[in-house]
């Protein structure tokens, strides 16, 4: 079987590379990944058989254009903005990958705003990761600086979600 670190670094491979999906036998587990308009989906399952070499499987190319048309260049991402390394700030990081809530729904205000008072039992956001909500606290009692991911994006695991000033 694989280790969840094993599929995590399958995973930032196939997203950074050009391939649309990505097929892994191995003794007894299957991964199979498939990237839809930038999104990758992971399917890792049990398998009988044994294949000793991996299976990379590249979708259909869409038809190509006039010989005489270049393609466009794909643009890349912009890179993510640097962290702060004050050393004086506390970071509140992720405790796993999932999808980040700043509320505990879309017509509630966020847990904390930038300015406002935390204590270590404080919640500050939900992170979702598989249908399960969890409830991320803040571990530390201070003023919260800076938040440094957007309602909805995804995160990993150890990311830096919010900058404290620890009191």
């Amino acid at each position: 079987m694989f280790k969840i670190q094993e599929i995590r670094e399958i995973i930032k491979l196939v997203d950074a590379s050009t391939i649309d999906e990505f097929v892994y036998e191995v003794k007894d587990a299957k991964v199979k990944l498939k990237k839809n308009a930038g999104v990758v989906v992971t399917d890792v399952t049990p398998v009988k058989k044994e294949i000793a070499a991996p299976v990379v499987q590249q979708a259909p190319a869409a038809p190509a254009a006039p010989a005489a048309t270049p393609a466009p260049a794909k643009e890349e991402a912009p890179a993510a903005a640097p962290v702060n390394d004050d050393p004086s700030l506390h970071k509140i990081t992720s405790p796993m990958v999932g999808t980040f809530y700043a509320a505990p729904n879309p017509e509630s205000d966020p847990y904390v705003a930038v300015g406002d008072k935390v204590d270590d039992e404080k919640i500050v956001c939900i992170v979702e990761a598989m249908k399960l909500f969890n409830e991320i606290e803040a571990e530390v009692t201070g003023e919260i600086v800076e938040i440094l991911v957007k309602d909805g994006d995804l995160v990993e695991y150890g990311q830096p979600l919010f900058l404290v000033k620890a009191e």
